[in-house]
């Protein structure tokens, strides 16, 4: 199976806490995801819940072509105002470990996302990997740094 590592990185003009308080919200990933993905976290959580080890969230989402899907991820790491990470249990990828990692800086948060992840489908996910996933996972984040920089503002180092 072919891994693949991305590693994305935004600094954030607000409070560590505040930054923590958001992101570890699991009802707040819809507010930053893109909005053709169709992202809805099916999980009875309530909107004050947040992400603990073992924590297990369910989403419907449609990555591709309108294709609906479940998704299951675990949070199977939390370091308090550090990191938490969520792997896949299932869904649409073969692997899927998103490390998210949180360190105060002058003015600010730096916030930075690990993620490795696989294709299913050998041969043909690798190809599909090259032509189609990896950049719609590039443009996610993409889209996820300008929801972030609406809501909080852009970072200027002062």
């Amino acid at each position: 199976m072919k891994t693949y590592r991305l590693q994305f990185a935004q600094n954030l003009p607000i409070p560590l806490a505040e930054t923590w308080d958001f992101f570890t919200s699991p009802l707040n990933l819809a507010k930053i995801t893109p909005p053709q993905m169709r992202f809805e976290v099916t999980s009875p959580y309530e909107a004050n819940s947040k992400v603990y080890e073992g924590m297990i969230i369910t989403y419907k989402i449609t990555p591709l072509f309108g294709i609906k899907m479940n998704w299951m991820t675990e949070i199977t790491h939390v370091k308090d105002q550090q990191y938490f990470v969520d792997e896949q249990r299932f869904g649409p990828y073969a692997l899927w470990h998103h490390e998210h990692h949180f360190k105060e800086i002058k003015g600010g948060v730096q916030m930075t996302d690990i993620l490795n992840y696989a294709v299913p489908y050998g041969v043909i996910g690798r190809l599909s990997n090259k032509l189609l996933v990896g950049n719609e996972i590039k443009k996610i984040f993409k889209y996820r740094e300008k929801a972030i920089n609406e809501m909080f503002g852009v970072y200027r180092q002062s």
